[in-house]
């Protein structure tokens, strides 16, 4: 399964948990409009750090935090290998 595809999935399983109703899940849609709280982004990243090995947003000391889905979808995808 594709990194954008286990975060998808990931976003979905925390919504459901959290009682979340997301809206459509787009590259232009607003992480403020998922509907997500600080506490679900806290368990999204910390999920995906179990799942992919990773957080993106500790790596560097320049930091660029997403805005949208697909500029976090991004994120996880851009990371060196």
């Amino acid at each position: 399964m594709s990194v954008r595809l286990r975060i998808i999935a990931a976003i979905k399983q925390i919504a459901d948990e959290q009682k979340v109703k997301l809206p459509q899940l787009t590259d232009e849609l607003t992480l403020h409009e998922t509907g997500f709280d600080s506490l679900a982004f806290a368990i999204l990243v910390a999920r995906l750090e179990d799942d992919l090995g990773v957080d993106p947003f500790t790596l560097s000391e320049e930091v660029t935090f997403p805005n949208t889905i697909g500029d976090f979808i991004r994120a996880y995808e851009n990371v060196p290998a």
